[in-house]
């Protein structure tokens, strides 16, 4: 009955991870054999690793990546253009503390969209936030926000996000506010947040894709500025499955 109280007393202060531990506890005989010191000492092990796990989920519910995808998980066998040791080095969180960005171009079908995901993973389980967007959308939310009274609201959400992900950037030349709109997001995480950026596009077309050249220069500034560059190469990944 103590057991249970307890049990009882700890799920309600939240202690789910702790409650699960001494529950098994007083399960196996196995745990009989350590001294409390060591049984107490599980007990908050699991507590930590319960709470981290939760912030973890809450992390990757915000983000709303397209892919559920990790570096670990990234097929180097497949000629693509991926150099492994550079690659695996983004597994740390090293590139969102020193607010780089990341370009990932290469033809349609090769991975794009998941190696940013994966990357954008690397850094939510180094303990960052981070949001996904498709390039084409984000636009066309901008675009609204502007007409509705919400767009300093919706560039200050965009701006909270340790790691941005843009997507399918360059489908269709910019046109209208968006080139201006890009630069707006860029200038609130420029040296002081991560982009990732993904499209079909080499780097040296994006300028004229932009449009205007002035704020062409201004774009790639804020964009090229500590990044990193990772052209893929080869056939389309797709057809590979199918």
């Amino acid at each position: 009955m103590l057991n249970n109280q307890t049990i009882g007393t700890l799920t309600d202060l939240g202690l789910k991870g702790m409650a699960d531990a001494f529950r098994e506890q007083l399960e196996s005989v196995h745990y009989l054999e350590l001294s409390f010191e060591e049984r107490f000492a599980m007990l908050v092990d699991r507590e930590a690793m319960d709470r981290e796990a939760r912030r973890l989920a809450t992390r990757l519910r915000a983000a709303k990546l397209r892919h559920s995808a990790t570096i670990e998980d990234l097929d180097f066998h497949t000629p693509r253009g991926l150099e492994r040791s550079m690659i695996m080095g983004f597994s740390s969180s090293h590139w969102v503390d020193a607010h780089q960005n990341i370009l990932v171009t290469g033809p349609t079908g090769i991975g794009k969209s998941y190696l940013g995901c994966a990357l954008a993973y690397a850094g939510i389980r180094s303990g960052h936030s981070a949001l996904y967007r498709r390039a084409p959308a984000l636009f066309a939310d901008l675009a609204i926000a502007r007409g509705d009274g919400r767009y300093l609201r919706v560039l200050q959400s965009l701006s909270r996000a340790e790691i941005l992900v843009i997507d399918d950037f360059g489908l269709t030349p910019l046109t209208g506010s968006e080139p201006s709109d890009l630069l707006e997001v860029l200038e609130d995480r420029s040296e002081r947040k991560s982009t990732i950026v993904t499209s079909q596009l080499p780097v040296d077309s994006w300028h004229e894709a932009l449009g205007d050249p002035t704020l062409s220069d201004a774009v790639l500034d804020r964009l090229l500025c500590n990044a990193h560059v990772i052209q893929m190469n080869g056939a389309s990944m797709r057809t590979k499955k199918s």
